[in-house]
């Protein structure tokens, strides 16, 4: 009989289960999407079960977090059941997944948390922004006719940015070193009356980005740190690489996405209560 640590993050729109071993290794992930938080739970529980062809039996403990983890009480199925908190669960999953000492974890969801982390430092919220993949598919309803995130992504791929924003080589023909002319002046700025759907969806996405970004970068300085881990779907966004390495060229800051960022904080869920119970 296996001896698996489920950490299950259950978000505003999705929830994501991870499989940690005995020494704390991931073995297997799902990520579903419902319309409520119970279903979700134990949909995303019976899929990952029986996807990975795992039994009941193997999962000795499971550790909750994430927002809809307050609807649920008591153990699940007579297994013990403990909650993280959201916070620290990105915390120390966004160091394990970097292999960072200290730095501002970023939680990209449906809204966007930062967060500061550090080896023997502890957790802190710093602040956060309603700005997120909520955004993202709220606003590419209305302005491309879908909310779905593969969708979104498709047509984003295809669509011309200059069709949309305004850069600052749009506006003056000054230089700075901190204003190179290709950086956003205006976001939506420059809307063509031949803008695309496509254009739109790359707009909305780099819109979204800039505003993670600007904030971490905000967050990195007050924190004294020149790394950001950045986890949570959004972060796999096919436009995310060329936008923080603008950030990086412009700020200093380094920007991490690690391997299963998506799944940061169901990590560092189980990784939290695995190092609880093994005091």
């Amino acid at each position: 009989m296996m001896s698996i640590i489920l950490g299950i993050d259950i978000g505003g729109s999705t929830t994501k289960i991870v499989g940690l071993d005995s020494e704390g290794n991931a073995i297997a992930m799902r990520r579903v999407q419902a319309q409520d938080p119970i279903t979700s739970l134990y949909g995303a529980m019976g899929s990952f079960l029986f996807t990975n062809n795992f039994q009941l039996s193997d999962v000795s403990r499971i550790a909750l977090t994430g927002v809809g983890a307050s609807y649920v009480e008591g153990d699940i199925y007579g297994i013990p059941t403990e909650k993280a908190e959201e916070f620290t669960a990105v915390g120390v999953g966004g160091l394990s997944l970097s292999g960072q000492d200290r730095a501002v974890v970023v939680s990209m969801g449906t809204g966007t948390a930062f967060i500061w982390a550090e080896e023997g430092g502890g957790v802190r919220h710093l602040c956060g922004s309603g700005v997120g993949g909520g955004t993202l598919a709220g606003l590419c309803s209305r302005l491309c006719g879908t909310r779905k995130y593969a969708q979104i992504v498709k047509l984003a791929s295809g669509g011309d940015i200059n069709n949309i924003d305004l850069t600052v080589g749009d506006i003056t023909r000054n230089t700075h070193p901190s204003l190179p002319f290709d950086i956003t002046a205006a976001n939506f700025g420059n809307v063509s009356d031949d803008a695309t759907a496509g254009d739109f969806a790359a707009g909305v996405a780099n819109m979204v980005l800039q505003s993670i970004g600007t904030t971490a970068v905000m967050s990195c300085r007050a924190c004294g740190c020149e790394t950001a881990v950045l986890t949570g779907f959004m972060a796999n966004l096919p436009q995310a690489d060329a936008c923080f390495a603008l950030f990086t060229r412009l700020h200093g800051i380094r920007f991490i996405i690690p391997e299963n960022a998506t799944y940061a904080t169901a990590i560092g869920a189980a990784l939290y209560i695995k190092e609880r119970f093994a005091r």
